[in-house]
């Protein structure tokens, strides 16, 4: 169970301690968030400070309008598609997908068998927005209603989402 933290005092002025306090709370769930995104256990690391970073310059202006894990769930997303946008572009590479799959193959700390290889590989085809939906329902196993709130979309639209997803998965394995 998660620690509460003082919203009132966020309000007035973050200070270093509560700022600490945050990345005690959240580094293990904002890594799991990125992880899945950049597969390698070194660039989720960088990702992560560098979304640390973003949060701490950013608190200031959160507005409490939201849950906090949501907006810092938003930003830690938006810098690991970030982070491989600028690795596709460094390297090359013809499209996201690519780096994604190249950082799972060389990630000597990923420890999955052949089978989790191949669902993963057929998660990096999917549209990124599906990605997402899938990892949030299928690894996390979260309620429709909680990633409503935090990816801004309707249960409905999540849902179709989901089903569409699970659908090209099952074909890429040849389940279907």
């Amino acid at each position: 169970m998660k620690e509460k933290i003082d919203i009132d005092s966020f309000k007035k002025r973050t200070t270093t301690q509560q700022f600490n306090q945050i990345v005690n709370m959240y580094s293990q769930d904002l890594y799991w968030v990125i992880r899945p995104i950049v597969k390698s256990h070194e660039d989720t690391d960088d990702v992560l400070q560098n979304t640390f970073i973003k949060i701490y310059q950013n608190l200031p202006r959160f507005r409490f309008e939201s849950k906090l894990f949501s907006w810092m769930y938003r930003i830690a997303t938006n810098e690991a598609l970030s982070y491989l946008k600028s690795k596709q572009r460094k390297y090359n590479y013809q499209n996201i997908n690519e780096v994604a799959l190249d950082s799972l193959v060389s990630d000597i700390y990923y420890d999955g068998n052949e089978m989790m290889q191949q669902l993963e590989k057929a998660i990096v085809k999917l549209p990124p927005k599906q990605q997402e939906i899938f990892r949030l329902k299928y690894f996390n196993e979260m309620k429709y209603e909680e990633m409503s709130e935090m990816l801004g979309t309707s249960v409905g639209g999540l849902k179709a989402s989901f089903h569409l997803a699970t659908k090209k998965i099952k074909t890429e394995l040849n389940l279907l």
